[in-house]
């Protein structure tokens, strides 16, 4: 992968010398991260650039994860979508099932960082093992309107932890301990976002039977309903009436998600065979996602609910027009009109799509500013700089007043 000093053309001395200076502040501190998963899902990739990165900036970094069976990731895929606001039962086993897993990680893991840095809910009771160490909760999630019971079952956890961090203000909770906001963010120089030869987006292409001669439209997310894959297919049904165009559904599946294979194949019985929809699943093929994505002519981000959604920074990053839903952390990397097109439904996803397929012009200049709003605030240098700055918050609270 790319190394440090790589990124200075794309963000300047001034940026790289503050972060080797906080790196210098961070000396002697171990910051251990713990998550659910090592592949799949945008924490797990933020992670994968991000650790060694930091350790380049002489920061002890380690990553650590969980174990857990088919039932806790069961159970865990129901908080994670009771979180976002959908209905559905948790009941008193899930709970249970959810504690005897904990107990085996908080028997199991060794806590030893002077920085325990968890990773939304499947990691949260860990912090139980919370001794003279500083402890970090990050909630990746949109918990603007969460299941009440799963929130305050987390809060019994949550409330031990000295800061949370959210990623965006409306995901923000009444909590007794300080909280941040710090989005996510993309690598630039990644396989997946990094400047690809034609020859190699040509060659996807052809790997596919993907036409060039036809407009493409794009979500590249995993297989998840809160992405709403199938509302994709009836928006591009409703723009296939007047434009004659192709639809590429492509993603991968979280080891965490048991639900994605189940939704690929609902997304499949949705698509009936329809030559012009490319349903790929591209586990950890980064290559493949960012020619697919430098191919398109339109890309699409059609969730019902996104903590986030690192796929909009990767798109506008190419600057590629995006019509993405108004939801999560979408808004803030899309302004309506100007870096991208906001929509809030089926008919007006379509109309957006069928808007900038009707004018290119238009669409090219959304995407230069999407573009631009991505490199001024999404990039892994802003987000490296954060989270140093919150280690050190952790020590020296006076000395950070404003992440």
């Amino acid at each position: 992968m790319a190394k440090i000093e790589e990124y200075t053309p794309l963000v300047g001395q001034a940026v790289m010398d503050d972060l080797r200076l906080l790196g210098e502040r961070l000396k002697g501190k171990v910051i251990q991260h713990i998550n659910s998963t090592p592949v799949g899902g945008g924490v797990a990739e933020i992670l994968n650039r991000m650790v060694p990165l930091l350790r380049e900036l002489q920061v002890d970094t380690k990553w650590d994860v969980i174990k857990g069976g088919e039932q806790f990731f069961e159970v865990t895929k129901k908080f994670h979508n009771s979180l976002h606001g959908r209905p559905g039962e948790v009941s008193q086993r899930d709970f249970d099932i959810f504690m005897d897993t904990s107990r085996e990680n908080i028997k199991d893991v060794n806590t030893y960082g002077d920085i325990v840095f968890v990773h939304d809910p499947q990691p949260i009771a860990l912090v139980q093992k919370k001794d003279s160490n500083k402890w970090l909760w990050r909630c990746h999630v949109d918990v603007s309107n969460p299941n009440e019971k799963v929130w305050n079952f987390l809060m019994n956890f949550i409330v031990q932890y000295d800061s949370a961090v959210f990623s965006a203000p409306s995901f923000s909770r009444k909590i007794p301990i300080r909280q941040f906001l710090i989005s996510p963010s993309i690598d630039p120089l990644s396989d997946k976002n990094k400047e690809l030869p034609q020859e190699k987006i040509d060659f996807v292409l052809r790997k596919y039977g993907i036409e060039k001669n036809k407009p493409i439209i794009t979500q590249i997310s995993r297989f998840d309903r809160l992405k709403d894959p199938v509302g994709v297919i009836d928006s591009y049904l409703q723009v296939k009436k007047y434009i004659d165009c192709q639809l590429i559904l492509a993603g991968g599946a979280a080891n965490d998600d048991p639900e994605g294979f189940q939704v690929l194949s609902e997304v499949r019985e949705k698509a009936k065979n329809d030559p012009d929809i490319h349903i790929l699943l591209l586990p950890q093929n980064d290559i493949e996602v960012n020619a697919l994505q430098r191919a398109s002519d339109v890309i699409l981000q059609k969730s019902i609910k996104e903590g986030f959604g690192l796929t909009v920074s990767e798109a506008l990053w190419k600057a590629k027009p995006v019509v993405a839903s108004n939801v999560g952390g979408i808004p803030l990397q899309i302004k309506h009109k100007y870096s991208g097109l906001l929509c809030h439904s089926v008919e007006g996803a379509s109309f957006a799509v069928k808007q900038l397929l009707s004018s290119p012009e238009y669409a090219r200049k959304l995407g230069e500013n999407g573009r631009e709003h991505v490199k001024n605030n999404f990039l892994i240098t802003r987000h490296l700089r954060d989270y140093m700055l919150l280690f050190l918050s952790l020590y020296h609270p006076e000395d950070v007043v404003n992440l």
